[in-house]
């Protein structure tokens, strides 16, 4: 899959941008805060309707102006795609494909897949869990629609039964609509696990694969999934936590309780890493998503390299530019404030690449 050409209008610190992009990379050079990444989560947000960031789309209205407006015209097996997403102040996103709107932005989800690695992955280390949950739900809701719907009806669901347990917290509660939301809330919830793990076990042996490439296979890496749910019985554990969620006000048990174990050596990596094996692990567990992602779809997904050569040695830097320009690896779009870093890829890969100078928001094509 490739994206032909991107327009972006008032989108952060970019008030207009018409850009060209090629099949193989497309580099951004420029100084810190010139808008590089900017033009990645604009890439971004027409894949998975919001920005990286999570901020709420408002913000990401250029200063001043009334609206955003983005669009990029894909090719996806055969398939021209138009993709639009436009914002305005104080109305509802509109997002359109073929120059229809959807009915529902998660019918968006998938269409368009891509991985992004960014500075902001060390949340995924040294975050909560809710982050590193985000990340899985994310990677598995590009390329399946019946977990992404059980994930909404799991989190509306929720939301009903923390209400309930909040209004009626000392009186009484009716049982009967309880044990409605329970059974809803187990189905989806078994679902949801089911298929975390899955994702777990299939993403290790490839993740541990890239993260040996960037180590030298010095290191052991491990990814392990964690519950709250005890004997794979969510309405159990549900049952049998009733009082205690009850005296709490809120859910203590379920699948938006896990987490995704980290480790370095048997240690947790947020404990045990240094910041140049952090990155490599975040850098490994991205291109298995890649992997992952390319492997259940049948498509490759775009690749979107934010900095990515930021606090990392020349050694390993010299086997990330090897790695991305393998055949695995389709169309790449990468950022950086060194040009070096980006003449070394274009020797590598030089057969199809474009260099845009970013400045102040200001994006141009220039030569090698």
């Amino acid at each position: 899959m490739e994206i032909k050409n991107l327009d972006i209008v008032n989108y952060k610190n970019i008030s207009e941008a018409q850009i060209e992009c090629c099949s193989g990379f497309n580099c951004f050079v420029g100084n810190n805060g010139a808008g590089k990444t900017n033009v990645l989560d604009a890439i971004y947000q027409l894949s998975m309707c919001k920005s990286y960031f999570n901020l709420p789309d408002v913000q990401n209205i250029r200063h001043g102006e009334p609206f955003f407006v983005l669009q990029g015209n894909y090719e996806r097996q055969g398939e021209r795609i138009e993709a639009y997403c436009g914002v305005k102040r104080g109305q509802k996103k509109v997002f359109k494909k073929n120059k229809k709107a959807y009915d529902r932005l998660s019918d968006h989800i998938g269409l368009l897949p891509l991985v992004m690695v960014s500075p902001a992955d060390t949340v995924l280390i040294d975050g909560g869990s809710e982050e590193r949950r985000r990340f899985i739900d994310g990677v598995i809701s590009q390329q399946d629609k019946e977990y992404l719907a059980h994930l909404i009806r799991y989190n509306r669901i929720l939301v009903q039964r923390n209400t309930m347990l909040k209004e009626y917290a000392g009186r009484g509660m009716d049982m009967d609509m309880l044990a409605v939301w329970d059974e809803q809330l187990a189905e989806s919830g078994m679902f949801i696990l089911k298929k975390r793990r899955d994702f777990v076990y299939e993403m290790s042996t490839v993740f541990q694969h890239y993260y040996d490439l960037l180590a030298s296979g010095k290191e052991q890496v491990s990814l392990t999934y964690a519950t709250t749910i005890k004997h794979d019985d969510l309405l159990a554990s549900l049952k049998e936590n009733f009082e205690r969620d009850r005296i709490l006000t809120y859910t203590t048990v379920g699948i938006h309780r896990d987490d995704l174990g980290l480790e370095l050596g048997g240690y947790p990596v947020k404990k045990m890493g240094s910041q140049g094996q952090k990155k490599s692990f975040l850098v490994a567990l991205k291109f298995a998503q890649f992997v992952y992602l390319s492997a259940r779809n049948g498509i490759k997904p775009l690749l979107l390299l934010d900095d990515i050569f930021d606090k990392l040695d020349t050694l390993r830097v010299s086997r990330i530019v090897g790695i991305v320009s393998e055949k695995t690896f389709g169309q790449v779009f990468i950022t950086d404030t060194n040009r070096l870093h980006i003449d070394e890829i274009i020797k590598q890969h030089a057969s199809s690449f474009k260099i845009f100078v970013v400045d102040e928001g200001v994006i141009k094509e220039v030569g090698v």
